[in-house]
């Protein structure tokens, strides 16, 4: 069996490696696939076929402009999928159309996977913001001839039915929740350790929309709040970590330099894998995560968080998990500075149940993730 992967991978957002490698290790437990057999097309496919073992093709083949990348990339890529006997379209938030390509890049090996009889399925990602009615009908013209469309969570779900998506969409877990970590998280009868993770929220080395006042009141926000903690709880101390390196690293040391009490902080400054994060929030009593992996792959070591939403997807997560009243709205943060303190109060009081909570919260997750598999299965007999 040969199965191809299709995602934002190879982009150095340990989010999205994350995401690969539970894909990888559901098909190698579930179907015994061998990783030889695993076509990845990746933005890296060096990197990636080294990283992880497997054949990769690069995502696109660049070209003077977009139709002229889109056509070579289609050449390119049909007899690579002509091979295969699944084409899996995710995971992650890439039925979008905020950057301007991602729902035709996306949609363009739809077109490819037909074009050879090759089955494919969109598997386990998140939708929107779906800005244009270019994008959204690339998106529905791509979901309505998958033989499978699995997402996330509910709101993409509804987001796809609100662009005319007919068929069935199923909801399942992130496949990040599947990566192999097995390790037992460390407790403590008081949490005193603080992980945080940051992104450059309207910043022009990440965001595709500099605003400078909306990044300076961020910036403030999350430094007020962190010093709101640290001040209450002196025995507290946080360490900056990051999903998306070296990005997340720039802000997080902006933060830093806001702050009062940034001498009780300490930043770990390199790129962190997607295992070695899950090790790191594992070590962790609390993560206080901006991007959605980081609340993702915490609560694979059934660490307790807490969220500063800057996508709609992060709000989504909190609120499916049950915990809406410990996310908070990074156009608000600069306006709630006690927020962070307020809520770590709350759940140190309960520290006992506030652990419990998160691990059966990870399991829970953790079983849901495995859910898209069976429908693969049935994809496969299909299609034979």
């Amino acid at each position: 069996m040969k199965i191809g992967i299709v995602g934002n991978y190879g982009n150095n957002n340990h989010g999205d490696e994350a995401i690969l490698l539970g894909v990888i290790h559901q098909l190698e437990t579930y179907f015994q696939v061998k990783r030889q057999n695993i076509v990845v097309f990746s933005n890296q496919p060096e990197q990636t076929a080294e990283r992880y073992q497997v054949t990769s093709e690069p995502l696109y083949i660049k070209k003077g402009n977009g139709p002229l990348t889109f056509a070579a990339t289609f050449k390119r890529h049909l007899n690579t999928v002509r091979k295969l006997d699944l084409l899996m379209i995710g995971g992650g938030g890439i039925l979008m159309d905020l950057y301007g390509t991602e729902a035709f890049l996306y949609g363009l090996y739809g077109w490819v996977a037909r074009a050879v009889g090759c089955p494919y399925v969109i598997y386990g990602v998140g939708a929107g913001p779906i800005l244009t009615k270019r994008g959204g009908w690339m998106i529905r013209q791509l979901a309505q001839s998958a033989r499978v469309v699995s997402v996330r969570d509910e709101k993409s779900k509804e987001m796809l039915k609100d662009i005319g998506v007919k068929q069935d969409i199923h909801v399942i877990g992130d496949p990040a929740f599947q990566i192999p970590y097995f390790k037992e998280r460390k407790r403590r009868k008081v949490p005193v350790k603080i992980g945080v993770t940051a992104v450059p929220y309207y910043h022009r080395s990440y965001w595709p929309e500099e605003n400078l006042e909306k990044y300076e009141r961020y910036m403030e926000g999350m430094a007020n709040n962190l010093d709101g903690i640290l001040e209450q709880y002196p025995d507290t101390e946080v360490t900056f970590f990051a999903t998306k390196h070296p990005q997340d690293m720039w802000v997080t040391k902006e933060i830093r330099k806001r702050m009062n009490y940034g001498g009780r902080t300490v930043i770990m400054e390199e790129a962190l894998m997607p295992l070695d994060i899950v090790e790191v929030a594992g070590n962790m009593d609390l993560v206080i995560g901006t991007r959605l992996h980081s609340l993702i792959l915490s609560l694979v070591a059934e660490t307790p968080v807490m969220a500063v939403s800057y996508h709609h997807k992060v709000k989504d997560f909190m609120e499916m998990l049950g915990q809406s009243s410990r996310v908070i709205s990074i156009e608000d943060i600069d306006q709630h500075p006690l927020f962070f303190a307020e809520r770590y109060g709350e759940m140190r009081e309960d520290w006992e149940a506030v652990q419990k909570a998160y691990r059966e919260l990870s399991e829970m997750m953790k079983q849901k993730a495995i859910q898209g598999m069976p429908l693969i299965e049935k994809t496969l007999g299909r299609s034979q």
